[in-house]
């Protein structure tokens, strides 16, 4: 069969749906990855992966602009004629949806996560919920990452029940990002994330500072990017001034081998606002990494309380220094041990081979419901 992955860049498509990729290849199908080429094109091409450029701008509003993305979609699926579509992220979800629905090709689409525009609530989630509401009406399957997202998208009619469900994630490669540590000093934290505010990167970093003071032995790292097409980014000043408040703080830029990183650290924090089913935590809790996160959707479903980490409250930095300092005045022995209980968690849940063997099947169901 000839299949369609669409996603904002090829980054996304190479870091988070590489299993899926593998699984198409080997089972002898095309697969063509349709989104913003990048660095990452040349990863994809190495794979057997053929790409095509489809320009998309994720933050964008001009209507003109997504009409002109729909059109392009629509062209692009009429020459191709693949058997299936995969969309993921806002505007493939829904501009890939509305011009497969159009051809009449079988689609299924991941929310992956709602964003800003769910968490703050006015008139473009609004708009965005009428436009989700008549893409996915073309869908077959609709995919979740968490039980939240799907509820709030029945609550509001945006969906069929019956043709959607929840998948965790993208899953974890958990021959890939395996820890062989055997202890936890609770020396090293870490933040893995865009570092935009909704990912609460001011609280994480506040809350470093005031813990510095009493535990200067302490460090607190930072990996990713600064997304300065996001509104709720963070500006470079900004994080240099926190970074001069203590040279506890070390920012360390993206990383291409988190694996690495994630064998030098005790603890993750990831005081976000909510997500889809973050990835970062998932990865680590393979690495039997501890947690601190927020009692959010997408973040919570990756903890539970006092067995593999802790939950804090959102926006609040009393809370997640609670949360932390928790964290710090356990006992080695208990912090190594809330590390392996989260790798259990990980393998009996969230295991990538759980979401591959999902994809096939669900995509084996709409092609075949298609020719008979």
């Amino acid at each position: 069969m000839k299949i369609i992955i669409s996603i904002n860049t090829t980054w996304n498509i190479y870091n988070f749906r590489k299993g899926i990729l593998e699984a198409l290849i080997s089972k002898g199908h095309e697969v063509i990855a349709l989104a913003t080429t990048d660095v990452f094109t040349a990863n994809l091409e190495a794979m057997g992966v053929k790409c095509i450029p489809i320009k998309i701008n994720p933050k964008g509003i001009n209507p003109i602009s997504d009409l002109n993305l729909l059109r392009n979609y629509y062209k692009v699926f009429k020459v191709v004629k693949p058997d299936a579509i995969l969309n993921y992220t806002i505007k493939p979800n829904i501009y890939g949806t509305m011009a497969a629905g159009l051809l009449k090709i079988p689609t299924i689409n991941n929310i992956s996560g709602l964003g800003t525009v769910f968490i703050k609530s006015n008139i473009l989630t609004s708009i965005s919920k009428w436009l989700y509401k008549r893409a996915l009406k073309f869908s077959n399957h609709v995919y979740f990452q968490n039980k939240a997202d799907r509820q709030l998208f029945l609550n509001d009619n945006l969906i069929n029940i019956s043709k959607s469900s929840v998948i965790p994630g993208s899953g974890v490669d958990i021959k890939k990002f395996k820890s062989k540590k055997s202890k936890n000093t609770g020396k090293r934290f870490l933040f893995v994330g865009r570092l935009l505010r909704d990912k609460g990167i001011i609280e994480y970093l506040e809350v470093a500072i005031m813990l510095f003071k009493e535990h200067p032995h302490l460090e607190f790292l930072i990996v990713g990017e600064i997304d300065s097409n996001n509104k709720t980014a963070i500006s470079q000043s900004d994080l240099d001034f926190y970074l001069k408040q203590s040279p506890q703080i070390k920012y360390l830029g993206n990383s291409n081998n988190i694996v690495d990183v994630l064998n030098e650290i005790d603890v993750m924090i990831l005081p976000s606002f909510r997500e889809g089913l973050s990835k970062s935590l998932l990865e680590a809790a393979a690495m039997s990494i501890p947690v601190v996160t927020t009692n959010v959707p997408g973040c919570k479903d990756v903890v539970t309380e006092n067995y593999n980490g802790f939950l804090c409250a959102p926006k609040d930095k009393v809370s997640l220094l609670n949360a932390m300092t928790k964290m710090i005045k356990l006992k080695p022995c208990k912090r190594h041990q809330m590390g392996l209980n989260g790798r259990d968690l990980v393998v009996r849940k969230f295991k990538e081979e759980f979401v591959v063997s999902e994809y096939l099947n669900k995509i084996n169901q709409i092609t075949k419901n298609k020719n008979t």
